[in-house]
């Protein structure tokens, strides 16, 4: 099975390629790494809009949420510590908060790089939110995986005195 699969990969190889022999195979993988390659150094890291799902890293009983809308952020969207507004994709049976609810969250964690002060930059690689009140004051209790010290400038103390790790 492996061989017949081999040899008409092989001969559409050398038709494609016109006759390249053995390093036929080599010059596949090679060509295939070097695409993921440059499309992954190319991905475009941006705001988070509407429509983007979050991963949920608190104990409020949901998953993942999508944004809805960004509240008091710039037209492109969210970036760390701004507030959104969110849809409930998936949660756990017995949590506080259930599939389908519409909630009010943080952006604790987002992969587009963000400049400090004293000239470092700070990515994650995924976009995380902390559920909140209308009021601000978080819904869950505990906080996990690492939270920047930015939140303190966006009156978001509650959720660092909560988090496990400040970042």
């Amino acid at each position: 099975m492996a061989a017949a699969l081999a040899s008409k990969c092989s001969r559409v190889g050398r038709s494609f390629f016109g006759g390249l022999g053995n390093n036929l195979s080599g010059l596949l993988s090679g060509s295939h790494e070097m695409t993921c390659n440059t499309f992954l150094s190319q991905q475009q890291r941006t705001f988070i809009q509407t429509r983007t799902i979050l991963k949920v890293v608190d104990n409020s009983g949901a998953k993942k949420v999508m944004c809805i809308q960004a509240l008091k952020a710039r037209k492109k969207g969210a970036r760390l510590g701004d507030t959104i507004v969110a849809s409930v994709k998936e949660a756990h049976p017995n949590g506080k908060v259930k599939k389908g609810k519409v909630v009010y969250g943080v952006v604790v964690r987002a992969a587009m790089q963000r400049g400090r002060c004293d000239g470092s930059e700070v990515k994650f690689d995924d976009n995380a939110v902390v559920l909140v009140d209308k009021q601000g004051q978080p819904i869950g209790t505990r906080v996990f995986g690492p939270v920047p010290h930015e939140l303190r400038k966006k009156k978001h103390v509650k959720i660092l005195s909560l988090a496990e790790h400040i970042a």
